[in-house]
Order: C-alpha cells, then structure tokens, then sequence
C-alpha cells in the first residue's frame, strides 16, 4: 500500500517537515552517492559498539545515533521515507508546534535505534550486531504512530495493486504496524544473512510516537475535509 496523499489540512506551513526532507535528500546526494561505502563506514550506527562487542568503525556510537537517522541505503529507502514524512509530517508538525516537533521526530529515532539495538544484542548473532544501521525510518515511524493517535479517522488516498481507494488513517497505519510486528518475529526465526530491514526500529518509533504524542501537543489538529 502507497499513501499519495490525505484529506486534512494545517494551520501553517509545516518547515520542519520541509527542512527535514531536504536534509535526507542533501545528504544523499551530496554525501552518499560520491562514497556509499565510505559514508556508511564513517557516520552509520553499529549496535555492537554500545557494548564494546566490536572495534569503532568511523564515529563513535553516540554521534552515529543521531546521524544514521539521516542516512539511507539507496533511492528506493530514501523516497519510501521522504513520502511518508512528507504526507503524515505535516500534520503532527501542526499539533506540537515546530520546535516539538524536531525534537519529537529525533527523540523517535533515539528510541527505534534503542530498541532495534536491544533486541540485536539480545537476540542476534553477534555478526548481526556489526550491521550498520541507517535510515530515518525510525523516526519517521514515531511521526506515523502520533498521526495514528491524533487522526484515527483521517482518509488517505492510497495506491494498492495500481487501485486507488481512500482508506482510514487507522486501517493503514495499523496495518503497516502489524506487519512490522509480523516481518519482525519472522526475521529473528529467520534472519536474513547480511542484514535486512530493521523492523524492531519501526516498532520502537511508533510505539513512542503513539504513546507520547498526547503529552506533548499543543493543539488538535484541524478536521478532515471531505
């Protein structure tokens, strides 16, 4: 399922939403494409270096859990990303107001890095722990968890099997969690061997998002416009 677009307007333009978009694709292109190996050996994040399980490969772990968020693996990872910030940022965006909500989107990627990490150095093989993480899926994982929240019912038109149908902001979104929940059980029976998507990651930051979006808003978001 592609989300294209949904039916709730803002208040006001959303510029950290705008900021946050443009920083991933900047980063991309202009730090990424010339070096990828190079740029994920330097500033992605390496669970195995919490616990001092590994050497340090490029920064150390407290510096690459903010800049992995920033980070992708390829074009198809970043506009994946970049689409859901962009369709379901603005609006959580407008109910915490600009600064709480940066610092609500990097909070969220803390927390999927913190349980992504958890669960690889419980769980996995100590190979696995020396993957390099990276991505904002995390935090763009807390943005969709508060959108769940403060918009259950907002509409979304939504490209599935080349059909557009607009669907419940609820049926979506909590879809989407229920298969990070699923593909995540499966890749701890079945890890895939190199690495895979982080799917503990998602989980992490929705949770949080979802969990903390009420506490920190300032305002409701404005209603749906059918």
């Amino acid at each position: 399922m592609l989300p294209l677009r949904d039916n709730v307007p803002t208040r006001t333009r959303p510029w950290v939403t705008y900021a946050l978009v443009l920083t991933n694709l900047l980063v991309w292109v202009l730090y990424q494409l010339p070096d990828l190996q190079g740029s994920v050996d330097e500033l992605a994040y390496h669970p195995c270096e919490v616990v001092n399980e590994c050497a340090q490969v490029g920064e150390g772990w407290l510096l690459t859990a903010l800049t992995s968020m920033f980070m992708h693996g390829g074009w198809e990872h970043l506009l994946g990303n970049m689409l859901f910030l962009w369709i379901f940022g603005n609006n959580v965006e407008d109910a915490l107001g600009h600064v709480r909500y940066l610092v609500f989107y990097l909070c969220g990627g803390f927390a999927a890095t913190a349980l992504q990490t958890f669960v690889t150095l419980s769980v996995a093989s100590g190979a696995d722990a020396t993957i390099p993480n990276l991505g904002a899926s995390g935090a763009v994982s807390a943005v969709l968890g508060a959108y769940l929240v403060l918009l259950p019912h907002a509409r979304v038109l939504t490209l599935f099997f080349f059909v557009l149908r607009e669907v419940p902001a609820i049926l979506l979104l909590g879809l989407w969690f229920v298969l990070q929940l699923v593909s995540g059980s499966a890749s701890l029976a079945h890890p895939q061997p190199g690495g895979g998507v982080a799917f503990f990651a998602h989980v992490g930051g929705f949770v949080f998002g979802a969990l903390l979006v009420k506490l920190v808003a300032v305002q409701s978001p404005l209603r749906a416009r059918y």
